[in-house]
């Protein structure tokens, strides 16, 4: 590649091959380039550190979760051309890969573990590093035999928005030229735009249609109601995910929101309905359609995505057989015995040694729960390896697909389902009460940090897949990452709950841990687990299978809030309308390629400007708007909003010559 020379991502980048095409990419798999030194690693290190404790603080103390994967490509840009590195593009896809760990190990940790504080239980450093670090192990491992499906034979029928702005990002970074130009004056706009809003509040970050009268009337009568939100980021993942996908999300979203918390209000509304045995006394009817989302109807959607999960696993049997046959096969090779020689840009972490890794793995998992204070003896610590083996792997497909999907993690819900199913078994072997409400904590906290590993590390593998890094080199190094950000989010866990605490006046926030401790207290107490909601999920899903719409992208939206679906629909609609009013197909996919660098440019200035505006908000540098926001702000949101859709259309006209 000639460094001297503006580069892009091929043409075929992002849309399926024709028969006998293959794509080629940025760097070629005969040659050999700078990736794994000395720099990349101490820089990947060094940003781990840096965005575990801050988006752990940050999560906990204010309720906002960044995604640290653009704001450390960004950075790695910036540092790669100011000490002007030779060969940085390989070098910052390893920087990002490594510094990436921070947001998943972040995310795993902070939705389950804070809760066992919440629930006045007792934890330990060493059980909250160890319950970080294997779930990341096990999330990498379980991935990698899925690489080459997700990102190689699924080549451009997946749209990966957040992989495809990062990308973005290193690549223009690297170039320079017309690139980079359009995606700094996008991401200038789009980070601007988003910082104004959720720091200042000049502008309501949600628009709903309760700001009318008759509005709030309809949603409080028939609880029909409908929100977007006004972001330059949520617009730009729609653009990048597509009409198709967007519609589909949307369509779950719709079903949810304009039939089934209707409908439940029309039949139940007098009615008091407990599934859980939570203490909920309101009536159905009492409760505002937000309410009846959360108590009852994204359950519906948990079910749907844990049921096109398995579905998915039953169609992609033969992929899981492949894996397993290449590892059976590598078991079987004679020493000395020579094979294919694999392309640079091919090579995984052999199976053998992925194979060996996991039952490794899985037998520290079982030493950590045995001998580490989780369980109370070895049957119960067999148990638990069982369900963090099973759910684990079988979820580890749903977590890839929904990031490639829609660029979000529904790991969320599937972390509720794994502590409902964790606390069924474990009360049923005699593990129950406080005891075994921090068992379960701990466990789920195992899985949600494996699903939020792979995940993750499907969007890093693709990014190389794009570039043309070396995926065994992607896969060895986030092992060391994982460590880094397991050690650092532990030990900062353990300094806010000295300093603040989970409980009482003051506290961190911690929204996903108290929705966790709020479902696994009444179940170790003798509560259920809302069954009739989670099987008409499935039925959905099943229904969806069988009239072969994308079931997991349905469910999604019917779990996914509908105020984040709808501007992806708008979003879709933009990328649908540039790529199309042309005759010329060579107009319309110019066209379609800046839009997509537009796109990428609003999601990656919003999350770089998310962790300044959450830092900020912190510091109650927004008191001066607030009095603005709430009286006009829903008012006057649509303008700039139509204004950035405007912008998007009329920013990907070909220039005039």
């Amino acid at each position: 590649m000639d460094e001297n020379k503006p580069i892009s991502l091929p043409e075929n980048a992002s849309r399926e091959l024709k028969p006998g095409e293959t794509y080629e990419p940025l760097l070629k798999a005969g040659k050999s380039y700078p990736e794994v030194t000395a720099y990349s690693v101490i820089i990947g290190l060094l940003m781990t550190v840096i965005f575990s404790a801050a988006a752990a603080y940050l999560g906990l103390k204010v309720g906002q979760v960044f995604e640290a994967a653009i704001p450390i490509a960004i950075l790695a840009v910036g540092f790669t051309s100011a000490l002007g590195k030779k060969g940085g593009l390989g070098q910052n896809v390893i920087i990002q890969s490594i510094g990436a760990c921070s947001g998943v190990i972040v995310a795993g940790a902070i939705f389950t573990l804070p809760a066992i504080y919440i629930l006045g239980l007792e934890v330990n450093f060493w059980q909250m590093f160890l319950s970080s670090l294997l779930g990341g192990v096990l999330g990498i491992l379980f991935l990698i035999p899925f690489r080459k499906y997700f990102v190689k034979d699924m080549h451009g029928k997946y749209p990966f928005p957040e992989a495809t702005a990062t990308t973005q990002v290193l690549v223009s970074g690297e170039s320079g030229g017309k690139s980079a130009k359009t995606l700094l004056i996008s991401g200038l706009i789009g980070g601007l735009y988003d910082f104004i809003v959720a720091t200042f509040g000049a502008w309501s970050e949600t628009l709903t249609t309760t700001v009318m009268h008759w509005g709030q009337v309809v949603a409080d009568k028939a609880k029909v109601v409908l929100k977007l939100n006004t972001g330059a980021a949520v617009l730009g993942l729609g653009y990048i995910i597509g009409l198709k996908y967007s519609f589909i999300i949307c369509c779950g979203s719709f079903l949810v929101w304009l039939v089934i918390i209707p409908l439940m209000n029309l039949i139940w509304g007098g009615s008091v309905i407990d599934l859980m045995g939570s203490g909920i006394t309101q009536t159905i009817g009492a409760m505002a359609p937000e309410q009846i989302f959360k108590e009852y109807a994204r359950h519906i959607g948990i079910g749907g995505i844990a049921t096109a999960g398995i579905i998915g696993i039953i169609k992609s049997a033969g992929v899981i057989k492949s894996a397993v046959g290449l590892a059976a096969g590598e078991f079987r090779r004679k020493p000395g015995e020579t094979t294919a020689e694999v392309p640079r840009t091919d090579k995984d972490i052999k199976m053998k040694t992925v194979v060996t890794g996991i039952v490794i793995a899985l037998l520290a998992v079982f030493a950590f729960f045995a001998f580490g204070g989780v369980v109370n003896n070895v049957w119960q610590a067999l148990i638990g390896v069982l369900i963090v083996a099973v759910i684990a792997f079988l979820f580890t497909t749903v977590a890839a697909n929904a990031i490639a999907i829609v660029g979000t993690n529904p790991v969320s819900g599937m972390t509720i389902m794994t502590l409902i199913i964790t606390a069924l078994v474990l009360v049923a072997v005699g593990l129950k009460g406080n005891a075994g409400m921090c068992a379960a904590m701990i466990i789920g906290g195992v899985v949600c940090t494996a699903l939020s590993m792979a995940g993750g590390f499907i969007t890093d593998l693709k990014i190389g897949y794009w570039i043309g890094t070396t995926p065994a080199k992607q896969e060895t190094w986030k092992f060391l990452g994982t460590l880094v950000a397991a050690a650092t989010v532990a030990g900062v866990m353990m300094i806010l709950d000295k300093t603040y605490g989970f409980t009482g006046e003051g506290a961190l926030v911690a929204p996903q841990a108290n929705a966790m401790a709020a479902v696994i207290q009444p179940m170790m107490n003798g509560g259920n687990a809302p069954w009739l909601l989670y099987g008409i999920g499935a039925v959905i899903a099943i229904l969806l299978t069988v009239f072969k719409v994308p079931a997991l992208a349905f469910c999604l939206g019917m779990f996914i809030p509908i105020d984040l679906n709808l501007p992806l629909l708008i979003g879709g609609a933009v990328a649908w309308f540039v790529s199309t009013r042309s005759k010329d197909a060579a107009v319309n996919a110019a066209r379609q390629e800046k839009g997509t660098l537009i796109a990428s440019g609003f999601i990656a200035g919003g999350a770089l400007m998310g962790v300044v505006s959450a830092i900020l908000k912190f510091a109650n540098v927004d008191w001066f708007l607030t009095g603005w926001n709430a009286q006009y702000g829903e008012a006057i949101a649509i303008i700039p909003f139509v204004g950035l859709i405007l912008y998007m259309i009329f920013a990907t006209r070909p220039e005039r010559k």
